[in-house]
């Protein structure tokens, strides 16, 4: 394996493989499908530099961030390689006692060629990208295609650690999909935005990744996602399936002897993880072309007819109360309830206190007001279990950063016009709005989530200069869900526009989800659409894991991972599942028996802690 070779060579690898790297080509004889703009950027990755981790093996994908040599222009080969190794730190539990390698899992080499293209929907303002990776052991006799979606808001390879990990080392060809996302921020300051390759470019001298309206130059920075004017969620089931559909005719190219490649002769599997687990459940409510053999869905934001709840309306809640609601002394034992020190945090017992001020709570006493903040979520559907695990989004204040996005998102305002006064702007090093340095701004593609802030991009507005300084916007953000003006309606249509179709009842689908889940809790998500779907005569399989919350990646972190499991094996093994289903012959169950895994606890995670089947408890390689 790749993290076996000398430390020089793995230093001097971002440097060969640049030099390896052929051109974008678009090979002869093979036309690019007419959702395609600006022709296919074709690379090979061998000899140090392959599909799965980039050449840096598992080892490397847990170590610092491989340098740039010139960190002013870092070359395609770099980003790209960076780019991968943030896709799985983001995903995945790479920590010492995580247990990938050892109790699931496996990064081996996969050595092959990638085609990459801007794909559009029709009537589309922006591209979505699309890759596919073609391993050179393409396995001919069980032709595979897996397509999956990011999570998050995440760039191309955001869903490596799930569809990657396992479709590549089966000898599956990959197809992924950023969904309209990703992380190709464009920057008024100089007017540049992200190219194919990844590098940096002006507007109007190429194609790029997003490119805004013209404004003034202090506009600050624009995310596609969530300034594109696209409202791209409603569309994600529309990515993948566009994603498919290059995937198959990337395949011809890759290997013309085995051509054509069709969905009849070909099985796609369909999967992804949060958001792109929704995405690939939009797709198979879409799939009118029966593309698709079958799902696997992990922890996905899914959101069905008159069922459940919409994301925007339950973060926008968790937004409001839960900062008062963890005071309550039933999470004083909860990771990141606290401070280091074990005091409450000031900042959410001002919440408390503003809530009071405002007639929202009662009672004079914080140990009161939590109480009825708790007893507000609960009555709202929230269960204990998820309020613990949601106490780290709150400590990160994630509620703030996606419900601001997604408001500009739903709302499909620019850059310049976001809801609630919020704006993007590139970080000074006091803090405050300023300009991004070069090297930073090169770094935004390999390096950044999707949503800022982070990576030197700063979230600001919403805010006013008391104790509670965030509680302005949070207030407003949810005054746009709750209000019944016209002037708000746009977000509501939005939101409704996201609402997933039934698939076919015979097509395979599993959901796995873990029960603890506090970004998406399964009473809003999973456990509605398993319900609708069993009502309409579908036989879904539905694995609510316990002990498993929505981040494998915060298991590392103190006290997560002696209190939960990643969840990605428990994918992986339904994959495994859908597999035998597929290629030999084993039925495909009614119900399948749920895991009852165990915590690692202080010690590193175990193959028998997963209660997993024995087949996938070590990974190949």
């Amino acid at each position: 394996m790749n993290n076996r070779l000398p430390r020089w060579i793995l230093l001097l690898a971002p440097v060969l493989a640049s030099c390896a790297t052929p051109p974008a080509t678009k090979e002869s004889g093979m036309p690019s499908p007419d959702f395609v703009r600006g022709g296919v950027r074709v690379t090979e990755h061998r000899a140090g530099d392959d599909l799965l981790s980039a050449g840096l093996g598992l080892a490397g994908l847990t170590a610092a961030p491989p340098p740039f040599v010139h960190p002013l222009q870092p070359t395609p080969a770099e980003l790209r390689r960076r780019a991968i190794q943030t896709s799985w730190k983001g995903i995945a539990d790479l920590g010492p006692l995580g247990g990938y390698g050892s109790a699931y899992g496996a990064v081996p080499d996969v050595p092959g060629r990638e085609y990459q293209a801007f794909a559009w929907i029709p009537g589309a303002h922006s591209p979505h990208r699309v890759l596919l990776q073609a391993p050179d052991a393409f396995d001919r006799a069980h032709r595979c295609l897996v397509v999956t979606a990011s999570s998050g808001s995440r760039g191309i390879y955001g869903a490596i650690a799930l569809a990657g990990a396992w479709g590549l080392p089966r000898g599956c060809a990959v197809a992924y999909t950023d969904k309209g996302s990703g992380t190709g921020y464009f920057d008024y300051a100089d007017d540049s935005g992200v190219a194919l390759d990844g590098t940096r470019a002006r507007r109007g001298k190429m194609i790029l990744e997003f490119e805004p309206p013209a404004e003034r130059h202090q506009a600050g920075i624009a995310v596609k996602h969530l300034h594109s004017g696209d409202n791209p969620e409603a569309d994600w089931g529309r990515h993948v399936l566009q994603a498919a559909q290059f995937g198959l005719a990337m395949l011809d190219r890759a290997y013309p002897d085995q051509a054509p490649f069709t969905a009849d002769n070909t099985r796609i599997i369909a999967t992804g993880l949060s958001n792109g687990g929704g995405a690939v459940l939009q797709a198979a409510g879409l799939d009118d072309e029966r593309m698709l053999a079958g799902v696997v869905s992990l922890e996905p934001d899914v959101l069905v007819p008159g069922q459940g709840r919409a994301l925007y309306d339950y973060a926008t809640e968790a937004s409001l109360w839960l900062p008062c609601a963890l005071l309550d002394p039933r999470f004083e034992a909860t990771p990141l309830a606290r401070t280091p020190k074990g005091e409450q945090p000031m900042a959410w017992a001002q919440r408390c206190h503003q809530l009071h001020q405002r007639g929202m709570l009662g009672g004079d006493r914080i140990n009161a007001q939590a109480a009825q903040a708790y007893d507000h979520l609960r009555a709202a559907g929230w269960t204990d279990e998820a309020l613990e695990a949601a106490a780290s989004t709150t400590s990160f204040d994630a509620w703030r950063t996606v419900t601001a996005g997604y408001a500009s998102a739903y709302m499909r305002r620019g850059a310049t016009e976001m809801p609630c006064g919020f704006r993007y702007a590139a970080l000074a090093p006091n803090g405050s709005p300023g300009a991004a340095d070069v090297a930073t701004r090169a770094s935004w593609w390999s390096d950044a989530t999707g949503i800022p802030p982070g990576n030197g991009v700063g979230l600001f507005g919403g805010t006013d200069h008391s104790a509670d300084p965030s509680l302005p916007g949070a207030l407003c953000l949810r005054a746009l869900w709750e209000d019944t003006e016209a002037s708000t309606q746009a977000l509501r249509d939005s939101v409704a526009g996201t609402v997933v179709k039934p698939p076919r009842a015979s097509l395979p689908v599993w959901v796995v989800h873990g029960a603890a889940d506090g970004l998406l809790p399964t009473t809003f998500t999973s456990e509605p659409y398993i319900a609708w779907l069993r009502a309409n005569g579908g036989h879904p399989l539905y694995w609510k894991v316990p002990n498993a919350q929505h981040f494998d990646a915060f298991l590392a972190l103190p006290g997560f991972g002696d209190r939960y499991v990643p969840l990605l094996p428990y994918g992986y093994a339904a994959l495994d599942r859908l597999w035998a289903h597929l290629y030999e012959g084993a039925p495909w169950p009614a119900v399948v028996p749920t895991p009852t895994p165990q915590p690692r606890g202080t010690n590193a995670l175990a193959p028998a802690q997963l209660d997993l089947p024995p087949s996938r408890v070590v990974g190949p390689g």
